[in-house]
């Protein structure tokens, strides 16, 4: 077995079609194919069923794709380690955050630490919670900052800050004029929500049961400045954590009496894989950033 089979593999099931396969690996349609053709006959089984142009793994395809990942990431992360011994000055680290954190906390947070490390890069990524273990636990990142952590896989998490939860309404509402209100108040209200699956509307979610209101959730979005903009529109009320620019002229934000409402948010890593000596030092700085 070649290690480019393997790589090739990979790749189709990646793009589920070999002519996508063929312009990201930069080879020919035949040689593609002899390479999987070959990978197969020494495994002994198919690896792939067709579906008209797709072309999709099967069992054994499901099965041995797991293996490959592996593989190719210990590759990867010898060749990493290789390079930092090299110049650990110069090493690259690749951070996931929720889509909420990327306004000011993280930008703050990557200023001070390239203050320190300013040859160090970075490569980011936004995503919900769910999506950020999935990263985390194929490779695609080193770190992720992201509320705790429920898994089958190893991951590390510590815990690092608070994050208050206010709710915001229209700056013509009745109750704009107050500085804190219980969650009852607004039992009532239209209710514009962060979409099912993001660890913020989990949040939301359980604050009402514990609140004992069942919320009419009449719009869902994706991004915190976007329901703030429906709300604003006078389409109704949300709950958010503190965010910078929302506009006062339009959005009155208020404290919440009860329940207690904030999220916990921290750095987690993967138990057991490789950090870079970059990436250590990013993940010390951040723990101490934040103490």
């Amino acid at each position: 077995m070649e290690w480019q089979q393997i790589e090739y593999f990979q790749t189709v099931a990646r793009v589920q079609h070999i002519t996508r396969a063929v312009g990201i690996l930069s080879i020919s349609q035949p040689a593609l194919s002899r390479s999987i053709a070959r990978l197969e006959e020494e495994l002994g089984v198919p690896l792939f069923k067709r579906k008209g142009r797709s072309i999709l793994l099967n069992r054994y395809g499901e099965l041995f794709l797991k293996r490959a990942n592996r593989i190719l990431k210990e590759y990867q992360d010898g060749k990493q380690e290789i390079r930092d011994l090299i110049d650990p000055e110069y090493g690259e680290i690749s951070l996931g955050f929720l889509h909420t954190l990327g306004v000011e906390k993280i930008p703050n947070l990557i200023g001070a630490f390239r203050k320190q490390y300013p040859k160090l890069r970075f490569q980011f990524n936004q995503n919900n919670s769910a999506a950020l273990v999935r990263q985390l636990e194929s490779g695609e990142f080193d770190l992720c900052l992201t509320t705790p952590i429920e898994t089958n896989i190893k991951v590390n998490w510590q815990k690092l800050w608070n994050d208050e939860l206010f709710v915001i309404v229209p700056a013509d509402h009745r109750l704009a004029g107050c500085e804190s209100i219980t969650l009852e108040e607004i039992a009532d209200e239209d209710f514009i929500a962060i979409k099912e699956g993001n660890s913020l509307r989990q949040i939301m979610d359980q604050l009402c049961e514990e609140a004992g209101i069942h919320p009419k959730i009449l719009f869902e979005g994706e991004e915190i400045h976007t329901l703030a903009g429906l709300v604003g529109a006078g389409l109704g009320v949300s709950l958010i954590p503190d965010v910078t620019g929302l506009d006062p002229a339009k959005v009155a934000r208020l404290h919440i009496r009860w329940p207690k409402s904030e999220r916990v948010i921290g750095i987690a890593w993967l138990d057991g894989g490789y950090l870079s000596s970059a990436a250590l030092q990013f993940k010390e700085f951040v723990m101490e950033y934040f103490k």
